[in-house]
């Protein structure tokens, strides 16, 4: 290796990593997003938290 030379320039890989990073960050939000979407979308509207029981009261006499 010679003395003078000049190190290997890595500005040619900048665009396809900065593209991966675009990439990805679109699928973690995307992997966030959807689920909850498709819980909303899906689920049904009429949730009963507590639900009724039928307990027979006992009567005074």
């Amino acid at each position: 290796m010679e003395s003078d030379s000049q190190p290997v320039s890595y500005s040619d890989d900048e665009p396809p990593q900065r593209i991966a990073n675009i990439l990805g960050c679109a699928i973690a939000v995307l992997t966030l997003t959807l689920p909850l979407l498709a819980i909303t979308r899906y689920s049904d509207r009429n949730i009963n938290v507590f639900p009724q029981t039928s307990f027979d009261t006992p009567r005074d006499q």
